[in-house]
């Protein structure tokens, strides 16, 4: 079994995911849009370029999401995405990156339990958790 984190946007889930696979690599496997798919006339007009589904594979795990249809979008809540890092230096760029034009929730530094860790919610909605061992 495998668990993949889904977000959802409210209509910045291609500048979103082009940011996540710059801020944190990976291959960035998909990015549809409604646009010449089944569900083209199933949106608005001016929601056609909006994403459907964009996927993200990062190692052996994956990051998906996709726009919410117009007027359905919800601020995340109740969950982090909870990333593990294998140094402090990458923790730090990450943290950096994913908090700028966000909110930190709790600046990275040095716990009881990690070398580093902190959380923040990105400039898109997306809450994190950064965790370096």
């Amino acid at each position: 079994m495998q668990v993949n984190p889904y977000l959802f946007f409210d209509g910045q889930c291609e500048e979103a995911f082009k940011f996540y696979h710059q801020t944190l690599g990976g291959q960035l496997e998909a990015m549809m849009p409604h646009k010449g798919s089944p569900m083209e006339n199933e949106v608005p007009p001016e929601w056609v370029d909006k994403i459907m589904h964009a996927y993200l594979t990062l190692g052996d795990w994956g990051l998906m999401g996709s726009d919410c249809p117009p007027g359905t979008y919800e601020v995340p809540k109740g969950f982090s995405v909870s990333l593990q890092v294998s140094n402090s230096s990458e923790a730090e760029r990450i943290f950096k990156a994913l908090a700028a034009g966000g909110t930190i929730q709790m600046p990275l530094e040095e716990t009881f339990w990690a070398k580093r860790f902190g959380m923040a919610i990105d400039q898109y909605g997306t809450p994190w958790m950064i965790s370096c061992d």
